[in-house]
């Protein structure tokens, strides 16, 4: 299984999405990590975006 991030250029910064074939939004994206963004945060170009749940947990009465 593949995973899933969200990266975000860091302030000033333009980064090369390969997938998409654009630069990465200023807001971000959800990317698969691979080698090349794991070099993009290596070089301090890129940060990772930690996503919080939005599931909600609803008691059961019976």
């Amino acid at each position: 299984m593949t995973q899933r991030i969200t990266v975000v250029p860091v302030e000033g910064r333009t980064v090369p999405d390969p997938e998409a074939g654009d630069l990465l939004p200023v807001e971000g994206r959800q990317v698969t990590f691979n080698a090349w963004w794991q070099r993009r945060q290596n070089d301090g170009d890129i940060t990772l975006q930690t996503e919080q749940s939005t599931t909600t947990h609803q008691a059961f009465t019976a």
